[in-house]
């Protein structure tokens, strides 16, 4: 399966594509999307169009996304959840289907506990990866949030089975 990884910003979008058969991942690509325009609209119509463009060049089978934390400012977490949104509308606008993840959530199936690091998540990302590098911040969290999606849909793949045997 193919998965788009998105960290959203309204200034950096970070995205990750991997191929995971539930077992294994392999990267595929990563970047930064710095985004172009003076004022919000502008900038939510770049990261529309920025990630309509990678679904179109990379194909991928679903987009996993990481949901708004709250924080301090609620300015700034208005801003991320509308680019939270430009992004989502773009994945559904190509017809894939978009699975979010909470940060806790993110960290917990990457490093193992919901109160990682943004080192540790990059040290973990490149380790299950089998990266030369570790990738900048924004597209380590992005890989993240594709990873815990491949995670998560093999534990599920495996939780029939798994509940089977328990009624015997």
């Amino acid at each position: 399966m193919r998965i788009l990884g998105i960290d959203p910003g309204s200034r950096v979008t970070g995205y990750g594509v991997v191929d995971s058969d539930g077992r294994r991942s392999l990267w595929v690509d990563s970047g930064c999307l710095r985004v172009q325009g003076d004022g919000l609209p502008e900038r939510l119509g770049c990261i529309f169009r920025r990630v309509q463009d990678l679904i179109r060049e990379y194909r991928p089978e679903v987009m996993a996304i990481e949901q708004v934390f709250v924080s301090r400012n609620p300015d700034s977490a208005l801003k991320l959840g509308q680019a939270r949104g430009a992004a989502i509308c773009a994945g559904v606008q190509e017809g894939l289907a978009v699975a979010e993840y909470g940060p806790r959530v993110i960290k917990q199936a990457v490093v193992g506990t919901g109160a990682a690091t943004k080192e540790q998540m990059q040290h973990m990302v490149t380790l299950i990866l089998s990266l030369s590098r570790r990738p900048a911040t924004d597209a380590a969290d992005a890989l993240a949030v594709a990873l815990c999606h491949a995670h998560t849909q093999a534990t599920l793949a495996r939780l029939p089975a798994a509940l089977a045997g328990r009624g015997r």
